[in-house]
């Protein structure tokens, strides 16, 4: 996953968590604590995905926090709650072949999102595990933030 970049419109504090794991191999970064003034302090698992520019064609990569269920791994397409999709979703409709990084372990994917009682489920998990989502949801309007699950190819 050498040869993806980081966009360059990432917020810093993305960048420097992305470097962090990456420099590491995976050994640092694979759990984010976020500090918020006011609030205690919170850690969430995050992974890498790879995705294809549908335009550019090239790889680019994101860190974001992530969830379990079964074998198979799910992201939240939130950006925070905007009206438009994030750009790696929309690369990912357009090519589903992702590549991930789940602390030191990289792996070939197969992307989807989720239906229905399926991505009812996961949207609950993942609000668990990050509160804020419930925000970017009331945020998003009428944007259903879509949930994505990232199978493993083996």
């Amino acid at each position: 996953m050498t040869e993806a970049k980081l966009p360059p419109n990432l917020p810093q504090w993305m960048k420097d968590h992305a470097d962090r794991y990456i420099k590491s191999g995976g050994s640092d970064g694979h759990l984010y604590t976020i500090n918020n003034p006011g609030q205690p302090a919170r850690t969430v698992p995050a992974l890498l995905l790879t995705t294809t520019g549908r335009k550019s064609g090239d790889k680019w990569m994101f860190p974001l926090f992530y969830g379990k269920a079964g074998n198979n791994y799910f992201v939240i397409a939130s950006k925070g709650g905007a009206p438009e999709h994030p750009g790696w979703y929309r690369n990912m409709q357009a090519n589903p072949d992702v590549d991930i990084q789940v602390g030191t372990a990289k792996m070939k994917a197969r992307a989807r999102t989720a239906q229905g009682e399926e991505r009812k489920r996961l949207w609950d998990q993942a609000v668990s595990f990050f509160p804020p989502y419930a925000d970017y949801e009331k945020k998003a309007g009428s944007r259903e933030i879509p949930v994505v699950v990232l199978e493993p190819v083996r």
